[in-house]
C-alpha cells in the first residue's frame, strides 16, 4: 500500500511538470508570434519610407505631378477635381498594376504658396495609412518636408 501512494504521488508530479511546460510553450509561441508581426511592419514602413523619399524627390526634381508619375511608374488620377499621382506596389514592394497592388503611394497638389506643394502618402490598399508627409518644391529652392507620421 504504500508504494501505490508514492506512484500516485509521481504521477501527480509529472502532470504539473508536463503542465507547466505546456504553459511556457505557449507562452514562447505568442511571443514569436508578436515579433514576427512587429518586424513585418518594420519591414513595411521602411519601405514605405524609401518608396516616400523617392517620391519626394523625383517631385523636386520635376516640379509637375505628371512627369512625377511617369517617372515613378504611376499614373496621374483626378479625384474629386484633386490632381494626384498614384504608384502601386505589390507585397514586396514592386510596382505594380492597381489589380496585384498591396500598397500605393499617392502624391496630392495642394493649393497655396509656394505653387509646388503635395501631400505625400502611402497606405495599404485597403486606405491604412503607414506613412504621410507634406513636400514643397519650387524651382530654384530646396526640398521641404513636413512630417505627419500616425
Amino acid at each position: 500500500m504504500y508504494g501505490r501512494s508514492r506512484a500516485t504521488l509521481f504521477l501527480i508530479e509529472k502532470l504539473i511538470v508536463i503542465t507547466v511546460f505546456a504553459l511556457c510553450a505557449a507562452a514562447c509561441v505568442q511571443i514569436f508570434a508578436e515579433s514576427f508581426i512587429t518586424a513585418n511592419d518594420s519591414r513595411n514602413m521602411k519601405n514605405a519610407l524609401v518608396a516616400a523619399k523617392n517620391g519626394a524627390e523625383r517631385f523636386k526634381a520635376f516640379e509637375d505631378l505628371l512627369e512625377t508619375a511617369a517617372a515613378l511608374g504611376g499614373g496621374l488620377v483626378d479625384i474629386s477635381g484633386c490632381e494626384s499621382a498614384v504608384v502601386y506596389y505589390d507585397e514586396d514592394w514592386q510596382e505594380s498594376s492597381e489589380s496585384g497592388a498591396a500598397y500605393v503611394m499617392r502624391l496630392e497638389r495642394v493649393e497655396g504658396e509656394p505653387p509646388y506643394i503635395c501631400h505625400l502618402s502611402v497606405e495599404t490598399i485597403d486606405r491604412e495609412e503607414i506613412l504621410s508627409f507634406t513636400v514643397a518644391a519650387s524651382a530654384g529652392s530646396s526640398l521641404y518636408i513636413s512630417s505627419e507620421q500616425p
